[in-house]
């Protein structure tokens, strides 16, 4: 019994082993495949952190959009306060990201603290200035004085012959300036050293492109868009012309490369204006016109604004142009217009306020009179209100987001938005 006992266990001993089955022994993996995966594991956890720093900077960024847009800043505290020479004071122009202030006896550039970076000291009867880039112009109207600055100081003066009527500026320091005698005007070129150009246009009244009205030359200099009054069975009309003074307007009379009658028939313009090498505009007493001379042999008439109520104001910058009409919808007497270079519209607000100034600075349409403004953004929204304690010649966009530089003949401040 025992011997078949020790049999049956023996038997049962291998049905157990046979019914084990062995684990297979584990495979190293290879090195490099480890390294990989490690790496992998890294740049997803990468990912996933500079995923959530852009969702929080994009949301951080929409809160202060919709912030800046919309909030309505309703005080404000001086920053910076500091005393002006007043002299013969005539008034200040945007200049080189600072201001040119320009008087009967002199011109000085100020920059946005106050402070005076060059002084240029001139006796004129009745000064204008024109501004582009980084070159400015002052010149004496009925005079016979032009001078030429750039952000270091004067550059020269052009001295003419003839009494000056208006002069405009390209970002070069070339400037046109309309001159007049007894018989006739012309247009005569200068260099930002003062030196005469060996271009010159005369217009006529009852000639092919008429009376000068208006000038201004592109920032490049090579373009010039003028506004003229020219005669047509006895009745007085308006003209807009494009001259070319690169190579290719050589070859046409008075190198003018197109013209725009038709438009203006029974109106006349009053003011034209380069925004940019491309796009320009001119205004008429009843429309708004956007040309472009992207072709430079043949500009085109890109849209016409017909405006049936008065204008009162118009203003630009190089991104926008404005116009302030009578509005005769609604409680508001004003109507605020703010067109894209190519015409299209950006906003339409109508307003109740006594302004004697519109200016476009950067994103901002700043209205303001003597002792108080109100500053729109480009949807239209009003951002400020606010008066002053003391006179008010020129207001523009501060050094931050929240500031305006508060200028007058006496005082320049820069102001905190609360």
């Amino acid at each position: 019994m025992s011997d078949l006992d020790s049999m049956n266990r023996e038997i049962k001993k291998r049905q157990l082993r046979r019914q084990i089955v062995p684990s297979p022994a584990p495979q190293e993996e290879d090195s490099e495949e480890i390294v990989r995966k490690a790496r992998k594991r890294v740049k997803l956890k990468r990912l996933r952190i500079f995923l959530i720093i852009g969702v929080i900077l994009i949301a951080v960024g929409i809160g202060l959009f919709q912030y800046f847009r919309y909030y309505q800043y309703t005080g404000y505290d001086v920053v910076w306060e500091k005393e002006m020479k007043e002299g013969s004071f005539v008034g200040y122009m945007d200049f080189g990201g600072n201001v040119l202030k320009y008087s009967k006896d002199g011109a000085s550039y100020i920059d946005n603290q106050g402070k005076e970076i060059w002084v240029q000291s001139f006796e004129m009867k009745s000064p204008t200035a024109c501004v582009s880039g980084n070159y400015a112009a002052v010149a004496d109207q009925q005079g016979n004085s032009i001078y030429i600055f750039d952000k270091s100081g004067p550059t020269g003066t052009a001295t003419t012959l003839l009494p000056i009527i208006k002069a405009t500026i390209s970002a070069h320091g070339v400037v046109a300036a309309v001159l007049e005698d007894s018989t006739s005007n012309y247009i005569y070129f200068y260099k930002n050293d003062g030196n005469v150009l060996d271009v010159k246009i005369k217009a006529l009244l009852n000639g092919e492109t008429g009376y000068p009205v208006d000038i201004s030359l592109s920032p490049d200099g090579t373009q010039l868009i003028g506004a003229y009054a020219y005669l047509k069975n006895g009745a007085l009309n308006g003209r807009v012309a494009f001259h070319n003074f690169a190579e290719i307007g050589k070859s046409v009379p008075d190198r003018v490369v197109g013209g725009f009658d038709e438009p203006y028939e029974s109106s006349l313009v009053a003011r034209v204006h380069f925004l940019d090498d491309t796009y320009s505009c001119a205004f008429a007493d009843n429309s708004v016109s956007f040309y472009s001379t992207k072709n430079a042999l043949s500009p085109e008439l890109l849209k016409q604004v017909v405006v049936e109520e008065e204008i009162r104001s118009v203003f630009y910058s190089d991104k926008y142009v404005g116009i302030i009409v009578n509005n005769t919808d609604g409680e508001n007497p004003d109507r605020m217009n703010v067109y894209n270079p190519d015409g299209t519209l950006v906003f339409s607000e109508a307003f109740h306020y006594q302004y004697t100034q519109a200016d476009i600075d950067g994103e901002h349409v700043i209205l303001y009179n003597e002792d108080s403004c109100r500053v729109y953004n480009m949807s239209g929204r009003l951002k400020f209100e606010g008066t002053f304690d003391f006179p008010v010649s020129k207001i523009r966009n501060g050094r931050f987001p929240n500031t305006l530089l508060v200028t007058g003949p006496q005082n320049m401040k820069e102001i905190r938005l609360q």
